[in-house]
């Protein structure tokens, strides 16, 4: 009966019915609380329906039970990725290769880490010890392939996914991989085909749906300029983006300087500043902006969930009162006006910023509709009294410089050292 029961549980779990086979395997657990096995499927089941705590807590009641069973500590390190701990998903991974060193699918889900946290070569390395295991591993061959593309090798890369194809044709996640290889190369038009296969065999995976977004906004080719900075700098450890981040700042406010002190210079630096400050801000605004436009393809529309759709609605409400601000402005000559465009070209950035995955996960979206409470009172004081730079005027400015630095804090992904 147990027998029949634990089969079912497993059926259900290829078809991706999780809910019903962790009922199952609780009622199981019921007569047998000590089971491993029954322990380590309900920890899957919790892991594939996002319970990240409660499949926390049944696989370290697992280990606890078995120590020395290595598949769990591949469980736990599973899970682990899923929340973004990175660290903590190398060390349990590695205590399952301690415990079996002859596994394919632990060196591969190790090399998977590695090439999260930026380590391409030890990447590359740790998938090729994988592939000598077990030649047709997906997870090596797919991870191979990324290290080898990230270390500029793009031949090898893609004889390498290609191989991966060639033993699973229709693995939708080989295909988004490729894609995304493609995509980081600028062949925007063959990623494409390959995110509409990965589609075509799972229409809902997250990784090509996210990709086929990607390549279609690529068909833009000042989206494609600002693709390749992505992948620049999204290729770069933690301590090495901030190294952009504050030597571009440093650069910018150097040149302000020099054009401030040197009238001579500043009809050459001005206009550099100018630009360098557009640049940045539209590195900000550019994905919302795109995918509004995308609001108007058929395939776009449908590969954007709702929060990118509520932002990209609100970035274009910014751009609305932006443009009202400054044709009242020359209309009326009035002053107070401009406070208005101010504030709807500022708040594009943090209303196209707000739904960014994020440290804190509410983070952005609260620091947004604060500093947008602050720049609907300072426009308030303007019209009343008159005075362009009020009190919350001159906090709106001070929130506005601040999101930025906040912004980045909680998007860079300090594991990735």
């Amino acid at each position: 009966m147990e027998d029949n029961r634990l089969s079912k549980v497993e059926v259900l779990i290829d078809q991706k019915r999780f809910a019903e086979a962790e009922k199952i395997l609780s009622d199981l657990l019921h007569e047998d609380p000590n089971n491993i096995s029954f322990l380590s499927l309900l920890a899957e089941t919790n892991l594939q329906q996002d319970k990240f705590d409660r499949a926390n807590s049944v696989i370290d009641n697992a280990i606890g039970l078995s120590p020395d069973t290595p598949h769990l500590f591949y469980t736990k390190s599973r899970i682990a990725i899923q929340q973004d701990k990175l660290s903590e998903a190398e060390t349990q991974i590695k205590q399952a290769i301690e415990l079996d060193a002859y596994d394919a699918d632990y060196f591969a889900l190790l090399a998977s880490v590695k090439l999260a946290r930026k380590q391409f070569d030890d990447a590359l390395a740790i998938a090729n010890r994988s592939l000598e295991i077990d030649a047709e591993n997906i997870l090596a061959l797919n991870t191979r392939s990324t290290a080898l593309n990230k270390l500029n090798r793009s031949e090898e890369s893609f004889a390498t996914i290609e191989g991966a194809l060639r033993e699973d044709p229709n693995n939708a996640y080989t295909h988004a991989n490729y894609g995304w290889g493609l995509l980081e190369k600028g062949n925007h038009k063959k990623a494409l085909e390959h995110f509409k296969v990965s589609l075509s065999n799972d229409p809902t995976f997250e990784y090509g749906q996210a990709g086929m977004l990607e390549a279609l906004k690529a068909t833009n080719p000042v989206y494609r300029l600002f693709l390749k900075y992505s992948f620049w700098m999204s290729n770069m450890t933690a301590k090495y983006q901030w190294g952009v981040i504050i030597g571009f700042y440093v650069f910018f406010r150097l040149l302000k300087g020099l054009a401030r002190h040197n009238e001579t210079l500043q009809p050459y630096l001005i206009p550099l500043v100018v630009a360098l400050a557009l640049i940045a801000f539209s590195t900000w605004i550019i994905a919302p902006i795109s995918n509004l436009f995308l609001r108007f393809n058929k395939y776009g529309q449908l590969l954007l969930d709702k929060k990118e759709k509520t932002s990209s609605n609100f970035v274009a409400i910014s751009l609305g009162v932006f443009l009202i601000g400054i044709l009242l402005y020359f209309a009326t000559s009035e002053p107070k006006m401009l406070s208005v465009a101010i504030f709807g070209f500022a708040m594009m950035l943090p209303l196209g910023t707000m739904f960014s995955p994020s440290k804190n996960k509410h983070g952005l979206l609260i620091y947004t509709i604060a500093l947008a409470v602050i720049g609907f009172l300072a426009i308030g004081l303007t019209f009343s009294n008159d005075e362009v730079f009020n009190s919350f005027s001159i906090l709106f400015i001070f929130g506005f410089v601040g999101f930025q630095w906040v912004a980045n804090y909680m998007l860079i992904k300090e594991d990735n050292l």
